[in-house]
């Protein structure tokens, strides 16, 4: 990629074809260097990581494209690639960044006060190594760390082994509030049984695991300083839920309902 200096996308383009016979000659026949395409605007987060308006015509862009990050990412929850998108449209189609950062404020709110779909914070993983059985064994080769999505297959196929996921199948979670001290893999589980039994969700788990560094990534280039902006505030209030297992700890095991 080379950077002309021009906002001019025709321009640009008439740089880059020029530039691309003027190095083809210096390539050994038939190696040939060929003009693809202008980016105007684009942000680029750092090596193959980056978000632009995709130009192959000077009159209308064509798309845009992102490369390696989380619009196009299978790790991250919808609500992630939604905030994501949002704000790269106000950022590179709008050219608004002041909209892009009350968007954010506004979704960073929704999700503390819990003003979500659970729909929305459903992280999906493949699983592609044997789990242990209901016995401890293991089969084939296992996992060497601990993994949230690992641990919730094993735990369901305790609950009912015919319907529990199993290898080459992609488990979803949610993350709950767990107490103090809990491990990540300890508080994923299934969303149809947090529906079920009305388990609380963590938040700020979620803020601070899947939302806060594709935030930074794309502010960074705009912003003095994104933390301060985005993670401080009123916005940034939420409402506290006691954690799943807190009503047998401490003070709350003398109350009554």
């Amino acid at each position: 990629m080379v950077k002309f200096g021009t906002g001019d996308i025709a321009e640009a383009m008439r740089l880059g074809k020029e530039a691309a016979a003027f190095v083809s000659q210096h390539f050994i026949t038939p190696i040939k260097l060929e003009f693809e395409k202008v980016y105007c605007p684009y942000l680029l987060m750092n090596k193959k990581r980056y978000a632009g308006l995709y130009w192959t015509n000077p009159n209308k862009y064509d798309k845009m494209d992102c490369k390696g990050i989380e619009t196009v990412r299978r790790d991250s929850c919808p609500i992630v690639q939604d905030i994501v998108q949002k704000t790269l449209d106000n950022i590179l189609i709008r050219g608004d960044p002041d909209a892009a950062i009350d968007y954010c404020k506004g979704m960073i709110s929704d999700l503390l006060q819990n003003r979500v779909d659970l729909s929305l914070l459903v992280i999906t993983k493949g699983l592609n190594k044997r789990i242990e059985d209901k016995d401890g064994k293991k089969e084939g080769g296992g996992y060497g760390n601990k993994q949230a999505h690992v641990e919730l297959a094993a735990k369901m196929r305790q609950r009912d082994e015919a319907s529990a996921p199993n290898v080459g199948d992609r488990v979803s979670y949610v993350m709950l509030k767990a107490l103090k001290g809990s491990k990540g893999f300890e508080k994923s589980e299934d969303p149809l049984y947090v529906l079920q039994n009305n388990l609380p969700i963590d938040y700020q788990w979620y803020l601070d695991n899947q939302i806060k560094q594709p935030l930074l990534r794309l502010f960074e280039p705009i912003l003095n300083n994104p933390e301060l902006t985005l993670f401080s505030g009123e916005h940034t209030r939420n409402i506290y839920v006691p954690p799943k297992g807190a009503s047998t700890t401490g003070l709350f095991k003398f109350t009554k309902v």
